[in-house]
């Protein structure tokens, strides 16, 4: 495909990070003291002793490096709205990063993240698959970012995405082609009802992961894009729904989950409780069976929509979380 920007490639952006940090995301997320492989690893030095990764299956929760690309290799709070000036993409307005919200994400996982980034050389290369313009409402930026250990050249996760600047169509591109939509079964309750209370403090613990954006921390930046005040990141909703769906059909066991994906689809804000509904398919991917999922605040609208993974079911049971 060709058009604007497209096939550009960033710099390689070094990555990095601590056990730390995995346990931070997994607690921003909503993981459970039943989940203790995603929340417990403490290093414990004794005089002749040190003892390491006191949980046996101390584990990255999967989707841990959608924040790499905010976070990079630093563990200080950046200036937001500076890191995303820093590349000029050829070919296509420079859009203001003070008014972009997520559009959709998919990740795939491709080999298992080590608990630290310690004796690898982890990068982000990011290319652009294609830059659409949608008049008056915005203009769309898909990319390919791929997680790479630079020693060895092997791909960990590779992930898609798609941001949207608000407003910042009519600049003559093209309009961009129709999504790929994977709606829910017709005719059919779902498997799984899951809920999720989201807490007034989410998304100022959840941006401690790297995700700096002012516009989920106070109120003003919502307020000049038409929101009633601060909104949840949208990587904080996909990122909880990934986990109660990995919680309540996969066991919690990351192996478990080959990729994940959904639709940003209206704002959330803290203090909202998700409500995630769940349906097989019964389609199967070698070992992974493909289900379909939409969430919506309850009480109110639909905010991830085209919610599809591939997953290995354990057990049949209906729940709540």
């Amino acid at each position: 495909m060709s058009g604007p920007g497209v096939g550009f490639e960033y710099p390689p952006q070094p990555v990095s990070w601590l056990k730390r940090d995995v346990l931070l995301f997994a607690n921003s997320i909503g993981a459970t003291v039943d989940e203790l492989h995603f929340l417990y690893s403490q290093a414990q030095l004794t005089i002749h002793i040190s003892v390491q990764e006191l949980h046996p299956d101390f584990s990255v929760f999967p989707t841990y490096p959608v924040v790499l690309p905010f976070k990079g290799d630093t563990q200080d709070v950046i200036d937001f709205y500076a890191s995303q000036k820093k590349v000029k993409v050829p070919g296509i307005p420079d859009f203001d990063s003070r008014r972009v919200v997520d559009g959709q994400r998919k990740i795939e996982f491709l080999k298992p993240l080590p608990v630290t980034s310690e004796g690898h050389k982890f990068e982000l290369r990011q290319k652009v698959l294609g830059v659409y313009d949608k008049g008056r409402p915005g203009s769309v930026v898909d990319t390919q970012l791929e997680l790479v250990d630079a020693n060895t050249n092997q791909v960990y996760t590779r992930l898609l995405g798609s941001s949207f600047y608000v407003a910042q169509g009519n600049w003559g591109g093209p309009k961009g082609p129709a999504t790929e939509n994977f709606p829910p079964p017709k005719d059919k309750n779902p498997d799984w009802v899951l809920e999720h209370q989201i807490s007034k403090e989410a998304a100022h613990l959840y941006r401690l992961n790297g995700d700096y954006n002012p516009l989920h921390a106070t109120p003003e930046p919502g307020t000049k894009m038409g929101f009633p005040g601060i909104i949840m990141h949208g990587l904080y909703s996909w990122n909880s729904t990934a986990h109660s769906i990995l919680k309540a059909v996969g066991g919690s066991n990351p192996a478990n989950l080959k990729e994940y994906q959904a639709r940003f689809a209206s704002p959330v804000l803290p203090g909202d409780k998700l409500i995630t509904k769940v349906w097989r398919t019964k389609e199967k991917k070698g070992e992974f069976e493909e289900i379909r999922f939409v969430v919506a605040v309850e009480g109110g609208k639909v905010c991830l929509t085209n919610g599809r993974a591939l997953i290995k079911v354990v057990g049949d049971i209906k729940g709540k979380l």
